[in-house]
């Protein structure tokens, strides 16, 4: 049996060896305010980080450098400071920004970003060179653990996690309990709240595209033309301006239109010109278009002159392949089949490179028809025709998209 006077010697001595590090390298510091930090930082945390990383913390705090953690360090997110090494993050993606590159003196680095959430705050991760292809892999809305990494100060005074050499990215881990990571409609907020304890500050927003203005262009600081425009968000409690900045304007000009539903992540908050306050978009914010769910309908809710159709199904009958002509005199391929589900069946008719894609398959096969019409056909009966945008695809295929 241990010893009771012997039971945690190891820690304290470890902790020891800390204090007494700090206090070597910062003079301006006793040992009874280090003791006093640590003991306030045991109550932040509730018990649950060693007293090792909060002198850490502690440490970094006082912009002194102590040695290399031997071990791996889990942190939520708002313990973090710059100077930490070896720090593991879990968190949910809410905002995956694509990979670019960077001359530097010793060559052409690669970088990604992502923003992580845990219920403490929400963080960028910076991935660099071989792991900025961890953005390419995760989805927005899963889990991901990040280990090995070290925590830096942003140019805007912000704690960022690097993952560089040494870093590993674990996607959806096992023995995660996802509730302890908000999803981002939990961490979105309502328009109607933002208030001036938001102003200089950094929310996320859904709301619908209400009214847009044209797009104007500016001189910047380095002599290039800049893009910025307005348009209105509007959700159930209210409506704001928002402001979208030079690449952004370029990222959604094309498909920007009123009616379409916008996810804001990461926009700055600021005072507007006349009242109130807007919400500007900048390289920081990363927005995705929200598009209508999907449906796939059954073939006994299909009607005449329906548009953009969805149906899944089984090939009853062996596609019947044949060449017509059109009215221009272009030799074109048409292939139909019947296709069935639980509540009926109907026939199919194919054209151009969809003949081609369904020409090889045989009765019993299950499809996904996606991006389809309907329309009157052969004896006025009901069919599903194809369009440029439609796609056929396979159940195997499926699985694996």
């Amino acid at each position: 049996m241990i010893p009771p006077f012997l039971v945690g010697i190891k820690k304290m001595s470890d902790t020891e060896k800390l204090i007494d590090e700090m206090l070597s390298k910062c003079t301006n510091i006793s040992r009874e305010e280090i003791l006093k930090r640590l003991e306030n930082k045991r109550k932040s945390s509730g018990g649950l980080i060693s007293d090792d990383t909060l002198l850490r913390i502690i440490a970094a705090e006082l912009g002194v450098k102590v040695s290399k953690e031997t071990k791996k360090t889990k942190l939520s997110i708002a313990d973090l400071v710059p100077g930490l090494g070896d720090v593991t993050v879990v968190g949910r993606v809410i905002a995956v920004f694509p990979a670019k590159t960077s001359e530097k003196k010793n060559g052409t680095v690669k970088f990604a970003s992502l923003l992580l959430a845990d219920k403490s705050g929400v963080m960028r991760v910076v991935l660099w060179n071989d792991k900025a292809s961890i953005s390419e892999k995760v989805k927005i809305g899963e889990i991901a653990e990040f280990s090995h990494g070290y925590t830096k100060e942003s140019l805007l005074g912000r704690v960022e996690l690097h993952i560089g050499e040494k870093g590993e990215a674990t996607i959806n881990p096992e023995n995660i309990d996802e509730k302890n990571y908000p999803t981002i409609t939990e961490l979105t907020t309502k328009i109607g709240s933002i208030t001036a304890t938001h102003k200089n500050k950094r929310i996320n927003l859904r709301g619908t595209v209400a009214e847009i203005s044209n797009v104007s262009t500016f001189q910047k600081r380095d002599s290039n033309l800049g893009r910025v425009m307005r348009l209105f968000l509007k959700d159930k409690t209210g409506k704001v301006p928002v402001v979208f900045w030079n690449e952004k304007v370029d990222e959604i000009e094309k498909e920007l239109k009123t009616g379409l539903e916008l996810q804001l992540v990461n926009a700055k908050v600021k005072k507007a010109a006349s009242e109130g306050f807007e919400v500007h978009v900048d390289n920081e914010t990363y927005f995705q278009i929200l598009r209508p769910e999907e449906k796939t309908l059954k073939i006994a809710q299909l009607r005449e002159g329906l548009i953009h159709v969805n149906v899944a199904g089984e090939i009853s009958t062996n596609p019947i392949i044949r060449e017509v002509k059109t009215i221009n005199g272009e030799t074109i391929k048409v292939a139909t089949f019947e296709l069935k589900d639980e509540t009926g069946k109907i026939w199919v008719s194919t054209w151009r490179q969809h003949a081609e894609t369904v020409q090889n398959m045989k009765k019993g096969e299950k499809i996904l028809v996606k991006n389809a019409y309907t329309k009157k056909g052969f004896n006025n009966q009901l069919e599903i025709a194809t369009s440029k945008t439609t796609t056929i695809t396979t159940q195997s295929q499926n699985a694996h998209s």
